[in-house]
């Protein structure tokens, strides 16, 4: 795809890139398509990370290290990578992201101080992206949950389904 879907024009208006797919940091899959016998199908994408060209911009626990302002732009790059992902694991279908018809749900993760509650004001960075990127077809269901310790002391990780057509 040379970046001329509909989903990419949107996020290009609003300043944003849609990088390589992040590779995985173990033995995983960045995303698993499972195709439907009549078509479309689903898309399962592995837990995103804030990575920026390979490295965390922040880490440490939101409500200590990392303010609830900055652990929103970090989720909202999350959801950068996860349309990412999704473009690749899409990369054969005619149409690519214009597939989707569904973020079907997303579940957020959030490193959190003990005494931190904010997690869904959080997650929403991912979510309003996805809203941005796909319009009716990126509101979703949601978790969004406080953990004690993520991957690599990054303070946010999201992972999302999605169907296509």
């Amino acid at each position: 795809m040379n970046g001329s879907s509909q989903v990419e024009r949107r996020l290009a208006e609003a300043g944003i890139t849609i990088p390589d797919v992040v590779p995985p940091v173990a033995s995983y899959q960045p995303a698993v398509v499972v195709e439907n016998p009549d078509g479309g199908g689903t898309v399962y994408v592995s837990g995103q990370l804030p990575l920026v060209e390979g490295s965390l911009p922040l880490t440490g626990k939101v409500g200590a290290e990392v303010t609830e302002e900055q652990a929103f732009d970090l989720a909202r790059r999350c959801g950068v990578n996860l349309i990412a992902a999704l473009k690749h694991a899409l990369q054969d279908y005619d149409g690519g992201l214009d597939r989707i018809t569904r973020i079907a749900k997303v579940g957020g993760f959030v490193a959190s101080a003990s005494d931190f509650t904010g997690q869904p004001r959080v997650i929403n960075g991912t979510s309003e992206l996805l809203g941005e990127a796909f319009g009716d077809a990126g509101q979703h269901a949601r978790s969004a949950v406080g953990v004690n310790v993520l991957p690599l002391d990054t303070p946010v990780e999201v992972d999302l389904i999605a169907h296509f057509a």
